[in-house]
């Protein structure tokens, strides 16, 4: 009887705490955008409006903003009807970004399908499995590269089984598998060579030449693997030598995997190597074009298609089957390329109700007040911030670069280091933030409790973080 009166109780008790964690809960990526849009709108009402003035650049062909010309012009708010018509405009205005991006996504599924990063992936696993302290480096560098190329992330999850068993085989524990796979491919992702996800947006948006500025993106990322690799060496090195210092200890006690079989691994294949070739050959074109023809986005989205539809072919796949992967990869990212075009709508708000001028001048007022070797690490600081609020790194440029552009004309920071600030920021901060849903994919395919990874993780966070910091001091020292 007892038992019956108390039901009700805990129904209630259930629903409540249902309710609250609804109530908490991160909305979603667009929600957050929107309410931007309709804040932004409300605050043409309450900032003044104003421009500064632009000249053309001679040598690079872009507008900068001409310092200490700011000056109040006639107010212009933006009405709550007149935000669809502002989203819309996003999208258009953003167009030729939303549709590269869409390019570029069905291009890497087309290899993603030919099997060749698995069998390359297998290959490494093969020829190292015996040489164990060159695992953690090796596969840390193998998956830099398609963080710095295709932007992998979510495409990272599929491989950490593979890097947990072989972690496992070598004594090692889950952590050290998934950090493996993880944190190579954020060092590529962060550094950002040639990803056209997050430094070929930014640029294109700051008006700055499509990857240029390679050489320091590459020492930034030789840096990355370098500490990288060094954690985690001495991580999974005292794991080996006492199981019990290790984060997922009691993960590791209940697991049975301990050995992987290598013959049950993909081989590489003819149609693997002419794949990888293809890829060669085209980001070398890439690098020439954009050093030596001044190619823009629809010079690179018409390459990667190219790309795409070569790499089909190399992997024997027939006319319709490379279409089938295009459309399929360019579904799969059309959440992030929308994104794009919701986040430009922030800006298309701002610049009707002509207030961005005025919040450029203002931040730059602001940020101007501190020494002038640390303007550049407030700028940091947010993106930082911003990536709480917008995981997606093609759609925080596409909401911050318009603002951080002008912002480091009027600062006397060259762009290339707004960007550099924009990348470090965006890109770093993913691997511990709950709202990311890689990272949390990541930690459901491997098992492992957050706050176990976070125990792992904040350490080398902060490293990164550092090191970031020591970077943008010195790109602002040399005007990089």
């Amino acid at each position: 009887m007892h038992d019956v009166q108390e039901r009700p109780d805990m129904q209630q008790d259930r629903k409540r705490a249902f309710r609250l964690k609804q109530v908490l809960k991160m909305p979603h990526t667009f929600v957050i955008l929107v309410m931007l849009i309709f804040f932004a709108a409300a605050l043409t009402y309450l900032i003044p409006a104003g421009e500064l003035d632009r000249i053309e650049d001679k040598t690079t062909g872009k507008e900068l903003v001409v310092e200490g010309s700011y000056h109040h012009v006639e107010k212009n708010p933006v009405g709550i009807f007149d935000i669809p018509l502002a989203i819309v405009h996003g999208l258009i205005d953003a167009s030729d970004v939303i549709f590269s991006i869409l390019i570029v996504g069905g291009a890497f599924q087309v290899i993603m399908a030919t099997g060749t990063v698995e069998a390359a992936t297998a290959r490494v696993a093969r020829r190292f499995s015996k040489n164990e302290k060159w695992v953690i480096p090796i596969f840390l560098s193998l998956f830099s590269i398609g963080g710095f190329t295709m932007g992998m992330a979510t495409e990272g999850i599929v491989f950490v089984p593979i890097g947990i068993a072989i972690a496992r085989s070598l004594g090692y524990d889950a952590i050290t598998g998934t950090a493996m796979v993880a944190l190579g491919a954020s060092c590529g992702f962060t550094a950002g060579l040639l990803n056209p996800f997050n430094v070929g947006i930014a640029q294109a948006i700051a008006g700055v030449p499509l990857f240029s500025g390679l050489w320091l993106r590459a020492i930034l990322l030789v840096v990355f693997l370098v500490i990288t690799s060094i954690y985690l060496i001495r991580y999974a090195t005292r794991v080996k030598e006492d199981p019990s210092k290790s984060v997922v200890y009691d993960l590791e006690k209940n697991s049975a995997e301990k050995k992987v079989d290598f013959s049950h691994l993909p081989s590489m294949e003819i149609k693997h190597y002419l794949t990888i070739l293809t890829m060669i050959l085209s980001f070398s074109l890439l690098i020439w074009g954009v050093s030596n023809k001044n190619w823009g986005i629809e010079e690179i989205s018409a390459l990667f298609l190219t790309m795409g539809v070569a790499s089909g072919l190399c992997g024997g796949f027939g006319p319709s089957k490379i279409s089938n992967e295009l459309v399929k990869g360019a579904t799969a990212i059309t959440f992030g390329a929308l994104i794009i075009g919701v986040a430009r709508a922030i800006v298309v708000v701002l610049e009707q109700g002509d207030i961005i001028d005025t919040i450029v001048s203002s931040l730059a007022m602001i940020v101007g007040e501190l020494p002038s070797s640390m303007q550049v690490l407030g700028m940091y600081a947010f993106q930082t911030l911003m990536n709480v609020m917008i995981t997606s790194g093609s759609g925080i440029a596409a909401t911050t670069m318009p603002i951080m552009a002008p912002l480091s004309d009027l600062l006397g920071i060259s762009r290339q280091t707004a960007i550099l600030a924009y990348q470090l920021g965006d890109g770093i901060s993913n691997l511990i933030l709950p709202v990311s849903a890689t990272l949390m994919g990541t930690l459901a395919v491997a098992g492992i409790p957050y706050q176990k990874w976070v125990k792992f993780m904040w350490p080398l966070m902060l490293i990164w973080m550092g090191t970031g910091a020591v970077f943008l001091l010195f790109a602002n020292i040399i005007d990089y």
